[in-house]
């Protein structure tokens, strides 16, 4: 079994080690329709699980293999949140990891449970899925497992909020055409969104071939889809990988009103600005009316 792997690079996680704590098979609450996984039952407990020791004694292995990592990141072939010792891994991670960063990647649908939450404190950042704020839209592309509710996700976010307000909480929501790409869904995200205030919203959209039979987002929808996000929220593209619009010309008032309406990344200044734009922008910049802002690993542009 390979429990860890990688190392992975992100532009926004930079080096990772990956540690897979369901790598024997697929162990889900989620049955998404866009998992990159085959289609699975779904589970509210893991069937196989691989003891603490195991888990650490590889990760010791890979940390003396592979220098400078900047993350370690815990996620599954599945829900890493339904590990039954999440908390004593995570002490166990803590007391070797040094400078590293711990990282987990999860659908979001445990952090009801106090313990979970207790157990995702002890992390460094915290990125949880949600894709939906309704339940029609739950069951309909995330497949949850029964008894699982979208005001129990929403509750347990919002409560780990209060709970663990230093620990930066990202949110990633990926858009399926047809599916949570309608206005109504997304007017309820940008709603629980303004309550949650979550450190960063990374939107996205499908790029490997999915379980079932379900379309993507172009680049330029979700670039609509992220105007109907409220400006103050920190909205972040994640997936760029069919990008087919040209950069055009932006006037200096053009870029005050674009920016007015949700701040961009460099990755989207690349994107639609084309080099007169750029200078603008840098103009804008010398003069103060436009400042960048770090979150947590995306640097945004926004007014001043």
């Amino acid at each position: 079994m390979n429990i860890i792997f990688g190392p992975v690079y992100s532009r926004r996680f930079g080096k990772s080690l990956g540690i897979d704590l369901s790598p024997g098979k697929k162990q889900c609450n989620f049955d998404c329709l866009y998992c990159e996984l085959d289609p699975a039952k779904t589970v509210s407990t893991y069937s196989e699980v691989v003891p603490v020791d195991e888990v650490m004694t590889a990760l010791a292995k890979a940390l003396e293999e592979h220098s400078s990592i900047d993350f370690i990141t815990l996620t599954a072939n599945g829900e890493p949140t339904l590990y039954p010792y999440l908390s004593e891994l995570i002490d166990a991670i803590n007391r070797i990891k040094g400078e590293t960063k711990t990282l987990i990647l999860s659908n979001g649908s445990t952090v009801g449970d106090p313990n979970v939450r207790k157990a995702l404190g002890k992390l460094d950042i915290v990125k949880l899925s949600l894709d939906c704020a309704t339940d029609h839209c739950l069951h309909k592309l995330d497949r949850a497992h029964s008894g699982i509710t979208i005001d129990a996700i929403k509750d347990g976010m919002l409560a780990f909020r209060r709970e663990f307000p230093n620990v930066p909480l990202i949110i990633e929501t990926l858009f399926v055409k047809t599916l949570n790409d309608k206005p109504e869904e997304i007017a309820a995200l940008n709603d629980f969104f303004l309550k949650l205030r979550p450190a960063r919203i990374d939107i996205g959209t499908i790029d490997r071939p999915p379980a079932y039979a379900v379309k993507p987002l172009s680049y330029e929808e979700l670039y609509a889809v992220s105007h109907l996000f409220d400006p103050s929220l920190p909205v972040y593209i994640a997936s760029r990988k069919k990008v087919e619009s040209k950069p055009e010309q932006y006037t200096i008032e053009e870029i005050l009103q674009t920016l007015s309406k949700r701040p961009l990344t460099q990755d989207d200044i690349e994107i639609l600005f084309d080099t007169e734009s750029q200078k603008r922008l840098e103009l804008l910049i010398k003069e103060g009316k436009i400042i960048t802002r770090e979150t947590n690993g995306v640097l945004f542009y926004v007014l001043s």
